[in-house]
């Protein structure tokens, strides 16, 4: 076995599929990459029995003979990244090693065999869908920072989806707070769809899928992948039930108030350079004459307050909340203004976009709630 390939382009494969190597794992195949040499292309695979990723490079290479092996993800990526050579050489050498030699350097590493890697599931499409990259983006982007990070139930770690007639909807939700992202797609879908997607993986789909391409999704028997030219991305679904979190959002309101979202942003984090001290806790006081005012208690460093001009409705209030939980919400809305509501100081706080109705005709919509602070 030998192949010559252009630097930049195993670079670029080896940033995708390291993030499916296992770092620490009890069984230590997870640790390398596959790496297989067929005559018109080149396969590099990585996989953590959670998710696996395929990269295929076909541009850019000079193959001499075919053959399948393993190698420490390691030190594999960390010695080409030193590399700064234009091309690199790889072969097959007698004492079970694998030659790589560059213009300047060269390093012999141990290969391992490639049946020894655990293989990536085959999936009959039972259902598939494509869609446009920035769909899918803007989905994960607009829910994936409400998810848990870890949880005693699973499924609070994981993004929800669902597909049906000509809308897509993801959601997430930590229990302290929720988000849910509808956007409508071009063509009607024949099918539903519903799964319950790793938050991991989701994130590393948005870092790792990063053209204007179409995206594939096929999904059946527990898996799910997600297709875009070059690139697989294989993960296992949770067998497991979503919160049913329709009925979460409020429907009324006593108190409602609409800001320019920048401003606000600013004057969160100005105010968290000293609610960071009390956890985060700030008190929204909102009064009925048009002003709003920030406040955290006092902490070690000094008591702060900030006074916002809104456009409020109905009765005085005062709220407390999690000022990082605000500040994330709001740096995933993009419009000038935002809308934020509430029933009693012990409500959700619904929060969602105030859409220009003067701009384009919208065909999604996000929505948010967090759950008040008990002070």
């Amino acid at each position: 076995m030998k192949f010559k390939i252009k630097t930049d382009i195993i670079k670029k494969g080896l940033e995708v599929v390291n993030c499916a190597t296992a770092v620490v794992t009890t069984t230590p195949i997870l640790e390398n990459i596959l790496i297989k040499v067929n005559f018109n292309n080149i396969i590099l695979s990585s996989n953590n029995l959670e998710m696996a990723v395929e990269y295929m490079i076909t541009e850019d290479i000079e193959i001499k003979s075919e053959w399948a092996f393993c190698l420490p993800s390691r030190i594999f990526t960390n010695y080409i990244l030193l590399v700064d050579d234009d091309y690199i050489n790889i072969e097959l050498i007698k004492d079970k090693s694998v030659k790589i030699t560059t213009k300047n350097s060269h390093i012999n590493i141990k290969w391992l065999e490639a049946k020894e890697f655990p293989l990536i599931p085959t999936i009959k499409e039972d259902k598939n869908l494509t869609i446009k990259w920035e769909i899918l983006k803007k989905s994960i982007n607009k829910t994936l920072f409400s998810s848990a990070e870890w949880s005693i139930r699973p499924e609070l770690a994981w993004l929800a989806v669902t597909i049906k007639w000509k809308e897509i909807t993801f959601a997430s939700t930590d229990s302290l707070r929720l988000s849910e992202y509808k956007v409508e797609l071009e063509n009607e879908i024949d099918f539903e769809f519903f799964n319950i997607l790793p938050s991991k993986t989701a994130n590393q789909i948005k870092n790792i899928i990063d053209n204007d391409k179409n995206v594939k999704i096929i999904s059946a028997n527990s898996q799910i992948i997600f297709i875009s030219w070059n690139i697989k991305i294989y993960s296992r679904l949770i067998n497991g039930n979503f919160p049913d979190y329709s009925t979460f959002f409020p429907k009324n309101f006593i108190t409602k108030v609409e800001i320019n979202r920048v401003n606000i942003l600013w004057a969160l984090k100005k105010i968290n350079l000293v609610s960071r001290e009390n956890n985060y806790s700030i008190r929204m006081w909102i009064s009925s004459e048009r002003w709003v005012e920030l406040e955290t208690s006092e902490t070690k460093v000094w008591e702060w307050n900030i006074t916002l001009v809104w456009s409020i409705e109905w009765e005085n209030s005062i709220i407390w909340i999690n000022s990082i939980y605000l500040l994330e919400v709001l740096n995933v809305i993009k419009t000038t203004y935002v809308s934020i509501s509430f029933e009693t100081t012990q409500s959700p706080v619904f929060i969602t976009p105030v859409i220009d109705s003067k701009g384009k005709k919208n065909n999604d919509s996000f929505r948010h709630i967090i759950m008040p602070l008990k002070i």
